[in-house]
């Protein structure tokens, strides 16, 4: 039961994921690659059999190797992108994903030891708005600014 819901489906993927939404001194944690020009959030796909809230705290493990607890749901998208990735490059994609808020003790000090789908070695990094890096999702840079109450839904489609 640890297979990835990353479904194939008429040339094009779907993919259904979680996001870490870690928080610290006005800072967000991110993650990315030497592969990539970008940031992405922490965390992954949920495995079959699992639950969101079960998938982002496995992620989060997996990616910094601390457990931490959720806070609260943030964000449900919807996006479609073209893959750029080696196993999906070029593939239209629908993900649907939920970013947690999670709670970040005092002495969360993250170690990365995860590899992105083409084996490439990962790396963390603690990032702010002001930065002005490129990030996906590409809502965090304004919606991190000020996290408010509640649940917000958010489409993007990159297709064009």
């Amino acid at each position: 039961m640890d297979k990835d819901l990353c479904i194939d489906y008429d040339g094009g993927v779907v993919n259904i994921r979680v996001g870490a939404i870690i928080l610290r001194d006005g800072k967000f944690l991110m993650v990315s690659n030497p592969r990539l020009d970008y940031l992405y959030s922490v965390g992954g796909r949920i495995r079959f059999g699992e639950t969101a809230e079960q998938a982002v705290v496995r992620e989060v493990r997996e990616e910094t190797g601390r457990t931490l607890e959720i806070d609260r749901l943030g964000f449900v998208t919807e996006d479609y992108f073209i893959g750029d990735s080696a196993a999906k490059l070029g593939k239209l994609i629908y993900e649907l994903g939920f970013y947690f808020y999670m709670k970040t003790p005092p002495d969360f000090e993250p170690v990365c030891e995860s590899f992105a789908d083409d084996g490439c070695r990962e790396y963390l990094v603690w990032t702010s708005p002001e930065e002005g890096r490129k990030m996906y999702p590409v809502f965090f840079n304004d919606e991190l600014r000020c996290p408010r109450p509640g649940v917000r839904h958010f489409v993007t489609d990159q297709r064009l």
